[in-house]
């Protein structure tokens, strides 16, 4: 075996290590994926428009706050860099300067979303009866931007430093608490308001602010305030923010086109009917609790690669990722096939009817099929992200998704075919973007920020 070779096939991380990081976002994900759950089962059983009205309203919330997201993620690679160099400070000093911004940019999206979400739901959507209840929703769940973006800050943070147990802790509370209110709210429990998809949206903002209060307690408890200089009077730093946001601006268009895409696939299937957004709706949520692990596992990838750059032992991330794409893949793989053993059953969680249980199973077979390439594909995607070239990741996530969008729109616009056609889609997606991210990688493998 040639020596360029051999330097590439060792690495100190274990199996361990990326496990240590990767089981605390698991468990915070499926806490966040329980919301989504108990917001579509509860709603399920409400109405089939109140079903497709939330998985409308609430994928236009998330996709104003993927640019908060992505600039999160940024800040995450920086942090990891800064934590491999061995640098607290200047890990305080970022996420001061990233709390500014995300401040102001909470306020533009808000004044964004105010004035233009409604005009946009109703040119784009069909049934008057679905853009009634999606503004209603909308009206209230845009409250929640000014607090959703401090808390992608602090999960950015904290994978950054690869101490990830609070993400965990704090999506369960999350998870509680939206589960209690939205029981209280939508069916109008104990003398309360019966509120529907108005109850969901309240419930929602309720969880996040709980969630930023036990984020802001716990890193004040644990000194890490003190350890990481966070919250210094006269920190910002105009030179230091625009280093920030010049490498988060790739994440934050990647994320918000990653998402904007996925809300125009959920309006082509809208424009198919109401039937198939409700049953597109049952079938997302349980696809983002199949994908739970390759989030997490993808999280790790980007930290690690960061950490190993920022220590100069770039040999080594080759084989981590390898690692990590091989456990993502078990764990990915292990949760679809539980779930398409017993689709009727998983299904029946959402509703209790039974003809669009019958309906949505084909679609879920379908979308559990990209299982088999995304545990692979978000690890060396995200591996891009964590080199600190986010504008080559912006490039490829750019080109699958544009293929991507235009194949969803052919099936169900042009073609009008059923439902889970379209979403054949989710399995081309994960393939592209995967062997994309790995060339990429293999040809990159040792690029730094330098």
């Amino acid at each position: 075996m040639p020596l360029e070779e051999q330097k590439y096939m060792k690495t100190s991380i274990k199996y361990k290590n990326i496990w240590t990081i990767a089981y605390p976002i698991i468990v915070g994900s499926i806490a966040q994926n329980i919301i989504t759950l108990t917001d579509t089962a509860f709603l399920g059983h409400v109405s089939e428009i109140a079903l497709g009205a939330v998985a409308l309203a609430g994928l236009l919330y998330i996709v104003f706050t993927m640019l908060m997201w992505g600039f999160s993620t940024g800040l995450q690679i920086v942090v990891a860099r800064n934590y491999g160099e061995k640098n607290n400070r200047m890990i305080g000093a970022n996420f001061d300067n990233a709390l500014v911004f995300s401040l102001l940019l909470s306020v533009f999206l808000f004044v964004i979303m105010k004035i233009n979400a409604h005009s946009l739901l109703n040119l784009l959507l069909k049934s008057d009866n679905i853009y009634q209840a999606s503004a209603d929703y909308l009206n209230i769940r845009s409250w929640g931007i000014f607090i959703s973006g401090i808390n992608y800050l602090y999960r950015g943070f904290y994978i950054g430093i690869t101490k990830t147990k609070v993400i965990g802790q704090t999506t369960f509370i999350m998870a509680i608490v939206n589960i209690l209110i939205d029981y209280l709210l939508i069916f109008g429990k104990f003398g309360l308001p019966e509120l529907g998809v108005e109850g969901a949206a309240i419930a929602s903002v309720c969880a996040e602010i709980v969630a930023l209060i036990y984020f802001t307690i716990y890193t004040i408890h644990k000194g890490n305030n003190k350890r990481y200089h966070f919250f210094k009077k006269n920190s910002l730093n105009l030179n230091l923010l625009y280093r920030l946001v010049k490498i988060s601006i790739p994440t934050m268009v990647q994320s918000f086109l990653s998402l904007a895409c996925w809300f125009l696939f959920f309006i082509f299937v809208e424009n198919l009917g109401e039937r198939p957004i409700a049953s597109a709706n049952i079938v997302r949520s349980l696809y983002m609790l199949i994908n739970v692990p390759i989030w997490a596992f993808g999280a790790a990838a980007s930290t690690l690669t960061s950490q190993l750059i920022g220590a100069r032992r770039q040999s080594e991330v080759f084989p981590m990722l390898r690692k990590v794409a091989i456990i993502s893949t078990i764990c990915v793989v292990s949760s679809t096939l539980m779930v398409l053993l017993f689709p009727s059953t998983f299904l029946s969680i959402y509703t209790d009817n039974k003809e669009l249980i019958s309906y949505s199973i084909n679609s879920l077979f379908v979308v559990g099929s990209s299982s088999i390439f995304f545990g692979f594909s978000i690890t060396f995607f995200q591996a891009v992200s964590g080199t600190g070239k986010t504008q080559h990741a912006m490039y490829i996530e750019i080109a699958v998704l544009l293929f991507y969008t235009l194949y969803a729109w052919f099936l169900s616009s042009q073609l009008k075919l059923d439902v889970a056609y379209v979403w054949t889609s989710e399995p081309i997606y994960a393939f592209l973007l995967g062997i994309s991210s790995y060339v990429y990688m293999r040809r990159y493998r040792l690029i730094t920020n330098d």
